[in-house]
């Protein structure tokens, strides 16, 4: 398709550039060089053609340019148009055979006329006024002349005029042939937005089966072990109340404790986290934020930039979980006095950034657990993670991930949900 729409500019940059190429030509040879050798001054055969010339410019162009370049035909004007420079051709060629060479600029207009036996008679009128004026028919009939000037009339009609018929016959087949490429092309992209979907909804089927089995490990396991614990650490506060003593640990532990039981049930449950149970990304991570910074004692912001869209819950999931592993390890190794959390909705991704000013670490030490289990749960949804730190210069956590809406499909630049 590509390769003929190219052609198909070429021939029409042809068809508007011919006439005035032709016209050019003819006229440069005639005041260069027939009309010096001729012997005879400007005044008044060069002034004739001169005028011919300007009344044959301004034909072109009103008549055949300007039209074709605003793409605004109106039917017959081809054909008023083909007759008056077949005129204006043989008018000039009464001054010089010089002007032969622009009337076969009505060849190449003849082939626009429609329907075919139009363009063919086109064909036949302007060989008649190229060759009668060539060969002196009109002004000489013998026999012998007009039976050459028939012959050639009637071979170059013949061979002129089946290529118009040809065009004119292929022409329903060739725009047949487009629309069936264009049907085909519509039918690829939309069959590539279902293979897309499909994808997704794979990969969520995945996500689905894989969630199930964690939950099993997680009742057996982690959830009864929490369960333990927060009966222990009750016995030791009431033990601690009927002493009369109070024990900012143990309340705290508590609380942590029971707060895990609840990510726990929730992740048996196969729900998002409990932040993100109750509101949007942005705010979750806020509500996180602020929780782990009053516990920590540690001085953090959160910042969201760009318009917020929708996203499929397993982006949501995973980028929380990024910013929860992180505040996480920076309460456990960073000994940070600062920490920035920084969303951005950039279009087609979706940003997460979490920095601190603590000591940082060494690049390529820090591969625990916490840090490979978040590349790979960003990794599934399509994403990367990129950790950057030195010694002494703080650690910057990035997560970076595609912009899919619910559903499987790219989210779109909307404002609040």
């Amino acid at each position: 398709m590509a390769w003929k729409e190219v052609g198909r500019r070429d021939w029409d940059l042809l068809q508007l550039v011919t006439p005035w190429l032709l016209l050019t030509v003819s006229t440069a040879i005639y005041f260069a060089w027939v009309l010096p050798r001729s012997g005879e001054r400007f005044w008044p055969a060069g002034a004739s053609v001169l005028g011919l010339v300007a009344v044959s410019v301004l034909w072109v162009l009103f008549g055949h340019t300007l039209p074709a370049r605003r793409r605004t035909p109106r039917p017959g004007s081809a054909g008023v148009f083909l007759v008056g420079l077949l005129a204006l051709c043989v008018l000039l060629m009464t001054y010089s055979d010089t002007f032969l060479v622009f009337t076969i600029a009505g060849f190449f207009h003849a082939c626009l006329l429609r329907p075919w036996p139009l363009g063919v008679l086109g064909v036949l009128a302007t060989s008649v006024a190229l060759n009668g004026a060539t060969m002196g028919v009109w002004a000489d009939p013998a026999p012998d002349k007009l039976a050459g000037f028939l012959l050639i009339v009637t071979v170059q009609t013949a061979a002129i005029g089946a290529g118009v018929l040809l065009t004119a016959r292929s022409e329903p087949e060739e725009r047949r042939r487009e629309e069936l490429v264009a049907r085909l092309e519509a039918a690829l992209h939309e069959n590539a937005g279902l293979h897309a979907q499909l994808v997704a909804q794979a990969r969520e089927s995945g996500v689905q089966d894989e969630r199930q089995r964690l939950a099993g490990e997680i009742h057996d396991t982690l959830a009864q072990g929490l369960a333990g614990i927060i009966t222990q650490l009750q016995a030791a506060e009431r033990s601690a109340r009927l002493r009369g003593e109070t024990d900012e640990h143990v309340t705290r532990a508590l609380r942590l404790a029971r707060s895990s039981l609840t990510e726990a049930r929730r992740s048996v449950r196969a729900l998002a986290p409990r932040e993100l149970g109750r509101a949007h990304l942005p705010d979750a991570l806020r509500t996180l934020t602020e929780r782990w910074a009053a516990d920590q004692g540690i001085s953090a912001r959160v910042e969201v930039t760009g318009p917020r869209e929708p996203l499929s819950p397993a982006i949501e999931v995973s980028l929380f979980r990024v910013a929860q592993e992180s505040l996480t390890n920076v309460a456990k190794h960073a000994a940070a006095s600062r920490v920035g959390v920084t969303l951005s909705y950039a279009g087609p991704e979706v940003l997460l950034d979490v920095r601190d000013d603590g000591r940082g670490f060494v690049e390529g030490v820090g591969t625990g657990f916490g840090l490979t289990s978040m590349r790979q749960r960003v990794r599934g949804v399509g994403g990367h993670v990129a950790v950057q730190s030195a010694p002494g210069e703080g650690t910057s956590v990035s997560a970076r991930v595609p912009a899919i809406a619910p559903g499987g499909t790219r989210a779109k630049g909307e404002t609040d949900r």
